[in-house]
């Protein structure tokens, strides 16, 4: 299913009386839900895995290369245990700020609490907030502003309090 046919679909729905319809492929399922104020939603798609985020594990291990950085990565191993992630809700693009003048929602050492807003993903002219669902600190921010992000996709990772 390419993206025309997923908006003709959106736009059977927004039409209808039609609540949620799901479609299912070797490839990818779709979900689109209808609000109530009839905004439609792409909430849960899995196209064949692009892997996106496939290169921030490299990098750190090319930097454990060197004799400081082995002992650093041994100890942020040590630590990954205990730590939470936080994840793409949806596919869209990921965006650290509201807009390119204003501050970025949250850095690395930043407190987060349940609700605060950590960054927002756009997905087809929506823009959606995601917010934390954990209280503890931003250890690393593991997606690239302005970059395409997979649903389920690893966003930050969190320290919990």
């Amino acid at each position: 299913m390419d993206f025309k046919q997923i908006q003709e679909l959106i736009k059977i729905i927004n039409k209808s009386n039609i609540g949620e319809i799901s479609v299912e492929d070797k490839e990818f399922k779709i979900t689109i839900r209808q609000k109530e104020d009839h905004i439609t939603q792409v909430v849960s798609a899995a196209p064949t895995p692009i892997q996106t985020y496939a290169q921030p594990p490299v990098a750190p291990a090319q930097t454990a290369a060197s004799d400081g950085g082995h002992e650093k990565s041994k100890a942020v191993e040590a630590k990954a245990d205990n730590l939470i992630t936080i994840k793409s809700p949806m596919i869209g693009t990921f965006y650290r700020k509201s807009s390119p003048d204003k501050p970025l929602f949250v850095e690395v050492g930043d407190e987060v609490t349940p609700g605060k807003v950590v960054c927002i993903i756009e997905a087809m002219k929506l823009f959606n907030e995601i917010e934390s669902e954990v209280s503890g600190k931003i250890v690393k921010v593991l997606a690239e502003d302005a970059s395409p992000v997979e649903y389920d996709q690893p966003l930050f990772l969190v320290e919990p309090n």
